[in-house]
């Protein structure tokens, strides 16, 4: 695979905001088994004039969503920097990823948050569904798609008393090198994008399969995926990414939508050293008002060491 593009070329929403006071409280990230990661994704629903509520009048909604179930990472989609950008400032315990589907700040970002206490952001890209990925951007004049990825590591702090998992001298050791993928997208809509998104799925899959192992000494490496892909379980883009069934193929992933919703379209699918816990489509809402056309799908996996 390329060498991810520069850093700096990507925007970064939020770098640090220090001194901010924590609004929400720090999961643990421990169970009785080990440790465990929360995963959230959630469609925004970008703030159109004619969508009802406003913006305006569902943005804390969404913020006292993610406080209350406080995830350690989020996938979003169809969010406008506006709104990134004020999640951002509502929720300084998250650092913000991401860019726009025309590149910079333009148009819906596939933005991605995750907790800064407890992860460092080690790579970082974006490529376009299309046939020229390396160009953000390309695919239709209207409506492109694109995919956002980062790889975090797990900030290893040892708990008061206890010794630190490195040596004086860890040169060499990587068995504490805990890392893993989270990718973030939106497919195309509509019953004419059925072909395009079947091709999403394949490039998404050539571009996922050499990431598990990182030199001959990893282990390998969970991947997650997530997004809104509008098509069902069982689709043909859905049966790429995860089989029919009957496959063993080892680079396929697994989706965690075992028992639900089969018309479900927004998805958390992994591969790796996970084992997911608890799966839910949070049902939040107001009065009988939802903050979103999207209910969020909310999944903890435990960490298998």
């Amino acid at each position: 695979m390329e060498k991810s593009r520069n850093i700096a070329c990507l925007v970064i929403l939020s770098l640090s905001i220090f001194g901010s006071t924590i609004l929400a409280q720090t999961n643990s990230n421990k169970t009785e088994e080990g440790k465990s990661i929360i995963l959230m994704t959630y469609n925004l629903k970008f703030a159109s004039p004619t969508y009802k509520p406003l913006w305006e009048d569902r943005r804390d909604m969404q913020v006292d969503m993610i406080r209350k179930y406080n995830p350690d990472i989020i996938g979003t989609q169809e969010g406008l920097k506006e709104q990134i950008d004020y999640l951002r400032e509502q929720l300084p315990e998250y650092d913000v990823v991401g860019e726009g589907r025309q590149g910079g700040d333009d148009d819906e970002h596939m933005a991605i948050f995750y907790k800064r206490d407890k992860f460092r952001l080690r790579e970082l890209s974006s490529f376009a569904l299309s046939n020229t990925p390396e160009v953000i951007g390309s695919g239709p004049d209207v409506n492109p798609r694109i995919m956002t990825w980062a790889r975090l590591a797990y900030i290893n702090k040892p708990e008061k008393g206890e010794n630190s998992e490195y040596p004086m001298d860890y040169r060499g050791h990587w068995e504490n090198n805990q890392e893993f993928y989270i990718f973030n997208t939106h497919y195309f809509n509509g019953g004419k994008a059925q072909l395009a998104r079947l091709n999403a799925s394949k490039l998404i899959m050539e571009r996922t399969k050499p990431l598990d192992r990182f030199g001959k000494w990893e282990a390998e490496r969970p991947i997650f995926l997530m997004g809104d892909f509008n098509c069902h379980p069982g689709s043909d883009p859905h049966k790429v990414l995860v089989g029919d069934g009957n496959s063993e193929n080892s680079d396929l992933f697994i989706d965690t939508n075992v028992d639900g919703d089969p018309r479900e379209i927004d998805w958390i699918l992994y591969k790796g050293g996970v084992t997911p816990v608890k799966y839910e489509e949070v049902e939040y809402n107001v009065n009988g008002v939802y903050p979103s056309d999207h209910k969020p799908i909310y999944v903890e996996f435990q960490i298998v060491d």
